[in-house]
Parts: C-alpha cells; structure tokens; sequence
C-alpha cells in the first residue's frame, strides 16, 4: 500500500466517522440524560409530593406502589394511575 492509497481509504471512512461524533453528542448523549431525570423523578416521589400529571391533571399522591400511585385531585377524590403517567412536580411558587 503507498501513502496515496491510505490517505484515500482515510478520507472515505472519515466522514462516517465524523457522522457517528455528530450523533453521538446532538442525539443519543441528550436523551440518554433526559431519560435519566426522568427515572430519578419517578424514583424520588413520595406520598405528599404535589404533582403535574401527563395529562395535565394537578394533584397530591396519597399512596404509591412499584407500578401504581393514587393521587388527589380534589378533597375527597383520589384517583389510580400508573406511576409512568406522572410528569413532574408542581411548583407552588408558579401555581399561586
């Protein structure tokens, strides 16, 4: 092999290269961390915790399992959902 053969196959693989560096930091490192706060937010809830639901339902959690958690919505109704459906805390600083 002389030194134009190899700086032709380098420049050919290069750009796969480069393509594979692109993806890896504008894709799959963001959501790799996105799906990380995600499961730290699902892990850390607690009865008492005020939250929003996916489907924009405010409300307290009352009690929570593995799969499930029960969830306030006005005095004196609960409702059951999974515990996949919560999307976030609410802040009352926001919300008064």
């Amino acid at each position: 092999m002389q030194g134009g053969d190899s700086m032709a196959m380098l420049n050919s693989v290069l750009p796969f290269f480069l393509m594979g560096g692109i993806f890896y930091f504008m894709l799959w490192r963001p959501q790799k961390k996105e799906q990380q706060k995600r499961r730290d937010l699902l892990n850390s809830l607690k009865v008492g915790d005020e939250i929003i639901t996916i489907g924009g339902i405010y409300g307290k959690i009352t009690a929570i399992s593995e799969k499930r958690v029960k969830v306030e919505v006005a005095e004196g109704v609960e409702i059951e959902m999974a515990r996949n459906a919560v999307s976030g805390h609410q802040d009352p600083a926001k919300n008064a």
